[in-house]
């Protein structure tokens, strides 16, 4: 399987340029396995299902992002998208969920504002939900408080895609300083996802992976916290620490040399700011 993964990423469907769009923005279409793929904007990405009886979509990311997609879409079948599935609110994934047209079904959860961006979801749910389309079978589960209120991830059945948005990607340092996040909330998110069952990791960032993708994001985390943690118990500054936690070992994964200080000195200020460090 991983051989396979490894190959999934470069099967970008070029046909599917849309040379008005795409100077302003890198947009593609990879098919990930059997109906499902994976849809990119620049660095977002989200995932989408051709099924029997209609397309599930996730994530638009923005208004011409999705007006581009849903035009793609329409070149790969004649079916109608049915289901808009959001990972979460935040502004990034989910701005411009109105391009996608008149949505029967549109799926957040139960934390998610009343209208993203203008389009109210009309299913909405706590913990897990399951809906099957088209002979396909689409896994909600709820990822708890960590990155947002709302996240949820999606595993797609019988292909065993999990699409995780935000909380954890594939050989890929988290988000800068961890803006706004409770980061042992957000560790715990990860931890969620390590209890689903699915073998293709489809990230809202990056590269694609596989599951064991989750559980080395998590360990980075720990580590991480840990020697930031001892850093400051020693009686270090920040900037001693950013000099010092080198996560050496991490070196090759994407947004290494942009963001390993950040996350030294986003962990600092959790662990400061929570009182663990005292």
């Amino acid at each position: 399987m991983r051989k396979l993964l490894l190959i999934v990423p470069l099967l970008v469907v070029g046909l599917f340029a849309n040379t008005g769009i795409a100077q302003e923005a890198k947009r593609a279409i990879t098919k990930i396995t059997g109906d499902v793929y994976r849809f990119q904007n620049n660095f977002h990405f989200s995932v989408f299902t051709i099924t029997g009886n209609g397309v599930v979509v996730t994530d638009p990311i923005n208004a011409e992002a999705a007006a581009w997609l849903k035009a793609e879409i329409g070149k790969l079948t004649e079916q109608p998208i049915t289901h808009l599935v959001y990972s979460h609110s935040h502004g990034d994934h989910a701005s411009g969920g109105a391009a996608f047209g008149d949505v029967p079904n549109v799926v957040a959860h139960a934390n998610a504002p009343a209208a993203i961006d203008g389009v109210a979801p009309t299913m909405r749910f706590s913990d897990q939900m399951t809906f099957t389309q088209g002979g396909k079978q689409f896994a909600l589960t709820y990822l708890g408080p960590g990155h947002g209120v709302d996240l949820i991830a999606m595993v797609i059945r019988p292909e065993n895609v999990g699409f995780v948005v935000d909380a954890a990607s594939a050989k890929r340092l988290p988000y800068r300083d961890f803006p706004g996040s409770n980061v042992d909330d957000w560790t715990n998110q990860v931890r969620k996802i390590e209890t689903l069952d699915f073998e293709i990791f489809a990230g809202g960032h990056g590269a694609m992976g596989i599951k064991a993708d989750a559980t080395t994001a998590r360990v980075y985390m720990e580590e991480l916290r840990a020697k930031v943690l001892a850093g400051l118990k020693a009686g270090k500054s920040v900037d001693d620490l950013v000099q010092s936690v080198t996560m050496a070992e991490y070196r090759d994964w994407a947004s290494y040399e942009q963001w390993r200080g950040l996350n030294v000195q986003g962990m600092a200020r959790f662990l400061k700011e929570s009182g663990a460090a005292q």
